[in-house]
């Protein structure tokens, strides 16, 4: 089994390495949800963004009667999308993925982004996306202390373990601090030897927020949505090529292996079924400081995965 971080509210143990389930096609999900549990996985980190909760909700029910684990084995992490933010509607949403998934709650819910768009009704378009029918982006006045506080009732009912925030910087974890009655249990952040974020990690281990990496491979994920900004692949890097030579792993396991050692949590995916096993594998060999040095000296603070790109009033890493 791999590796844990015990979440500070509650004590329950986030596995450190789990299944993303980010642009997993619809049409194989269920089944590679069921191989990911199947090699190991026990954390499955969603979004109601992703499209496909259904699709992994019966990969997940299909482990369970088969046998391979138990519901409180895994670890289900899901997300609560922009359009959404509104008090009534976080609870709606919460019960709305829930069912989707076929589970009774979810061990960590996360606020996806800390941007309030105009609330889009689920029966008309789900996921709803950033825009508009007319494709523009409409933004809503919702306080993000109001998502918050909706957030937190959904704990009391019993509808989710933790929550968390995803896409937060500095500024904004230690506002929520200020009115949260039950602090943050995470933040999801784009983390990567391109945009190695030691600030936010520093602050969050000194404020007790577990951090989950995601985009952990860099450019690569993005490239077939035009969004790879030109950068050279990571996965190709002459610098990380090299000490995955020396270590006899990939160029995955080595960046991995990276944010892993720093306490991290990591989220790859993958629809290639070895590389769903190499991507588990990663507590097995150790980096040496120089080797750690040598990867995060890569950082040259390259976001790939910023809202500002779509309207620049949703630049919330300004």
């Amino acid at each position: 089994m791999s590796a844990s971080i015990v979440l500070k509210r509650t004590g329950q143990k986030m596995p450190q390495v789990g299944f993303g389930l980010w642009k997993v096609t619809k049409s194989t999900c269920a089944d590679t949800v069921y191989n990911a549990l199947k090699a190991g996985y026990r954390l499955l980190d969603g979004a109601g963004d992703y499209g496909n909760e259904k699709e992994a909700g019966e990969g997940l029910r299909r482990a369970i009667s088969d046998g391979i684990v138990k519901r409180e084995d895994v670890f289900v992490t899901s997300k609560l999308w922009n359009t959404f933010h509104a008090r009534e509607h976080v609870g709606a949403l919460a019960r709305k993925q829930l069912g989707l998934w076929g589970i009774d709650y979810f061990d960590l819910f996360l606020i996806h982004f800390p941007i309030a768009l105009q609330y889009v009704d689920p029966a008309h378009r789900y996921p709803p996306e950033w825009f508009g029918d007319d494709g523009k982006v409409y933004l809503a006045n919702v306080p993000f202390s109001e998502t918050w506080g909706a957030m937190e009732t959904l704990v009391d009912e019993g509808l989710v373990k933790n929550i968390g925030v995803s896409n937060c910087q500095g500024a904004l974890l230690l506002d929520v601090l200020r009115y949260a009655k039950y602090a943050p249990a995470v933040n999801q952040v784009e983390l990567h030897p391109y945009l190695s974020q030691e600030a936010l990690i520093k602050l969050c281990n000194t404020l007790g927020v577990a951090i989950t990496a995601y985009s952990s491979l860099g450019p690569q994920s993005y490239v077939e949505l035009g969004g790879s900004k030109g950068a050279e692949n990571l996965l190709q890097h002459s610098a990380v090529a090299s000490i995955a030579s020396k270590h006899s792993k990939s160029t995955a396991q080595v960046l991995l292996r990276w944010a892993v050692q720093q306490g991290l949590a990591v989220i790859p995916k993958s629809n290639n079924h070895d590389r769903l096993v190499q991507n588990l594998q990663v507590e097995q060999f150790t980096l040496t400081d120089d080797e750690m040095k040598q990867l995060s000296s890569l950082n040259v603070n390259l976001r790939l995965n910023d809202p500002a790109d779509i309207d620049p009033r949703m630049a919330i890493f300004a």
